[in-house]
């Protein structure tokens, strides 16, 4: 878990946190001070852009925080009338929903995304429908003393144990954030911020209404940054994918240095000890790719192939940054995953191997293989090739293949090492077969 990392904090940061000072701001200037029916249209047309989205990409953890978000208004409203609540039920239920949405997005944060699945929806449904009853039955059971109401923009103090609530939830946040890097985590962190900023204004009027809008929109475009994070990075190594490369590379200027990178003896690694410690393999690699020096950007191109892109530097200033890569990743190891290939595990009734036959004596062997071998240091080495492109006229595509023959040449030549080759001025059609 990196906390000091640079990327880290910028990804946490914005732009959630942006949005919010934002916000701050504009309300400090008094630049919203005439547009509350706006701010309430946003503030719900936020709410169910949200929903819709999280809906569309079976975001369930999205999609029940945004849940609890509207839930949470719509008791402050029913409970207080519409204004802030300063005693009386209107209090109750501000003080209620003050542990409740923490307490809620604690829970959230620990489920599974697994989709919007009815045995998922049901269970959480079924939650937000008592809390809502319980508010709304403490709100009408609760003394109401000649209940004084506010209309302006004023402060109200949180019970002790709703900020006991929220440093529990936000710790729990921050932490998943950083040792996960979820676009998610991160929204769900600056949504509860928000939310507790509208607490602190009452939950209703100009203000509150602007920091719910901030709270909701942290989330949905949490859910768009995931879409994005999807879309351009690896899931299995969080590097930036092949998409990522191509954009990348169609958008460099000379001089720049192209890196392509290949695990030595994956397929054997593979074999030998089955996919879920190839898994591991890539994730090592992986992680000592992000780790590159010089300015490099690594990708994952596909299978056990990777490239790392330097910009604005030729092959003789990379070659040290390089070497100390390569020096890194062969000594690196990990202990071996104990237990069977999850590939040769019965996965259902139709399987064949599942009856004791030819096929599942061969499965035998080899899961008593992986398990003598599961105390086993794994360490793996990687070829690579790299080449420049320092000519005007020299494609990325020509610098592509002239590193995949630099590739091929470290891994004629004995495998982990580096060699590099001058790219051709003109854009050559065929690329290299890969090398496994």
């Amino acid at each position: 878990m990196d906390v000091l990392s640079k990327s880290a904090w910028k990804s946490l940061v914005l732009p959630h946190g942006l949005l919010l000072a934002g916000a701050a701001v504009l309300l400090h200037a008094g630049w919203l001070a005439s547009v509350l029916p706006a701010i309430n249209f946003l503030n719900y047309a936020v709410l169910i852009v949200g929903l819709l989205l999280a809906w569309r990409f079976h975001s369930s953890r999205a999609f029940f925080a945004l849940f609890a978000l509207f839930l949470a208004q719509q008791a402050i409203l029913y409970c207080s009338g519409g204004h802030i609540p300063l005693t009386g039920p209107g209090r109750e239920a501000f003080d209620a929903i003050s542990l409740l949405l923490p307490l809620n997005f604690i829970l959230i944060s620990l489920m599974s995304e697994s989709g919007l699945s009815v045995s998922q929806v049901i269970p959480i449904g079924v939650m937000f429908f008592l809390q809502s009853v319980s508010v709304a039955i403490f709100c009408r059971d609760a003394a109401v003393p000649a209940v004084r109401t506010h209309h302006g923009v004023m402060s109200l103090p949180l019970p002790d144990y709703a900020w006991l609530a929220l440093a529990a939830a936000a710790m729990l946040l921050l932490i998943r954030f950083f040792w996960l890097r979820k676009p998610l985590d991160s929204g769900l962190f600056w949504s509860l911020v928000a939310f507790f900023v509208a607490l602190h204004f009452g939950l209703v009027g100009r203000t509150a209404t602007t920091y719910l809008v901030v709270s909701a929109l942290s989330l949905t475009l949490s859910i768009v940054e995931t879409s994005y994070q999807l879309a351009y990075h690896d899931e299995l190594t969080s590097l930036p994918s092949r998409r990522a490369f191509h954009d990348v590379i169609a958008n460099l200027q000379v001089p720049y240095s192209i890196a392509m990178v290949d695990i030595d003896h994956f397929k054997r690694c593979n074999d030998t000890y089955g996919h879920d410690t190839g898994d591991e393999v890539l994730q090592l690699v992986a992680s000592r790719l992000a780790a590159v020096t010089g300015g490099g950007q690594a990708f994952r191109c596909g299978g056990e192939e990777f490239a790392i892109v330097f910009k604005g530097q030729t092959a003789k200033d990379v070659v040290d940054h390089l070497e100390k890569l390569r020096s890194r990743i062969e000594a690196s190891s990990f202990l071996m995953r104990s237990g069977p290939d999850r590939r040769l595990t019965p996965r259902g009734p139709d399987r064949r191997n599942t009856n004791g036959r030819t096929r599942a004596k061969t499965g035998h062997v080899i899961r008593r293989l992986v398990k003598v071998q599961s105390a086993t240091q794994i360490s793996v080495t990687v070829s690579i090739g790299v080449a420049t492109g320092a000519e005007a006229d020299a494609a990325p595509e020509a610098v592509i293949q002239a590193a995949d023959k630099a590739l091929y040449r470290a891994k004629s030549g004995g495998r982990n090492r580096i060699e590099t080759e001058a790219a051709p001025r003109r854009p050559i059609r065929a690329r290299a077969a890969g090398i496994a």
